[in-house]
């Protein structure tokens, strides 16, 4: 493949504007968008993923969303191998292509490659599966913070898929998640471009509030319902669907359930600006910045 293939990799936080900036930018290229957020593949999933709407989706051709149903099990690896795929796809047709996302495992993995960590026993992840509905994912995270304090500062904590993960690797390697982390990988036939959008805290803390209260105005509560009797599924695990889960469940009040998902997102967000600030590839630029700078930028790394 020729070296000149480019893919434009937006990031940032949740509520920042990528899905905007991406179709622009799109529409600028005249390019496709690659998806890389790991809760809008299911199709299940509409309003608390905050899905591209009928609007955007039709502005610009859009792959991997809601391709998958929440009873599939889909890996991080399996989205390496299809994004890779498509993307050979896709550059046929144009030398630039556009990916855009907060999920910044899969981001990376599509750009760098996945870690390559051994098989473990797997009674390992059903005695964990097993301590985390007996005891909640608080006992996992403190055994993840003893076993591999670099891995617990760095992954969604509150995830239990991936602190389970985690776990398994420490307990059943004897060695530390993040060692098998950041080996070569195979190289890409593509050039990578990073465009990252944020802004201050506040306002990005007004955004997300501001969304949630959309969610809600828009039918949240009513898909969580829909989902209820799925609760214990991996794909339901997240914030949004939880904490309306606990307001079914008759553990939370309505009001405290969207405070809780308020307080989650806030804190998800950060979560995203810590794992995006490490990579020093990422040129940010401001959630109101217009998009003839931003082309150029882009541009200039050509």
């Amino acid at each position: 493949m020729s070296k000149k293939n480019i893919l434009i990799t937006i990031v940032g936080a949740t509520a920042i504007g990528k899905t905007a900036l991406s179709i622009k930018l799109a529409q600028h290229f005249n390019c496709d968008i690659i998806s890389c957020d790991s809760r809008q593949f299911f199709k299940e999933m509409t309003i608390g993923t905050a899905v591209p709407d009928s609007d955007e989706l039709a502005a610009a051709q859009h792959h991997f969303i809601q391709n998958k149903s929440i009873f599939e099990d889909y890996s991080v690896g399996e989205f390496e191998k299809d994004t890779l795929s498509k993307l050979d796809e896709l550059f046929l047709k144009n030398p630039i292509q556009i990916m855009v996302g907060g999920s910044g495992l899969y981001v990376d993995t599509v750009l760098k490659g996945l870690d390559y960590f051994p098989e473990v026993d797997p009674s390992i992840r059903i005695n964990l599966t097993k301590e985390l509905e007996e005891n909640g994912i608080e006992p996992l995270q403190n055994k993840l913070k003893a076993l591999d304090i670099e891995t617990y500062n760095s992954i969604a904590i509150d995830n239990p898929h991936r602190v389970m993960r985690a776990l398994e690797i420490c307990i059943g390697t004897g060695k530390t998640y993040s060692s098998f982390k950041n080996k070569p990988k195979a190289p890409r036939n593509f050039k990578s471009i990073k465009i990252g959008l944020n802004a201050d805290r506040q306002i990005m803390y007004d955004r997300i509030n501001k969304r949630v209260d959309m969610m809600m105005d828009t039918g949240l509560l009513e898909e969580a319902k829909t989902m209820y009797p799925h609760k214990k599924l991996n794909a339901l695990k997240t914030v949004g669907y939880r904490e309306l889960f606990e307001y079914l469940d008759g553990n939370f009040t309505k009001e405290f359930a969207i405070e809780e998902i308020k307080k989650n997102t806030r804190r998800f967000a950060k979560r995203q600006g810590t794992w995006f600030r490490k990579d020093k590839e990422i040129v940010w630029f401001d959630y109101q910045s217009d998009l003839e700078t931003i082309v150029t930028a882009i541009k200039n790394q050509f």
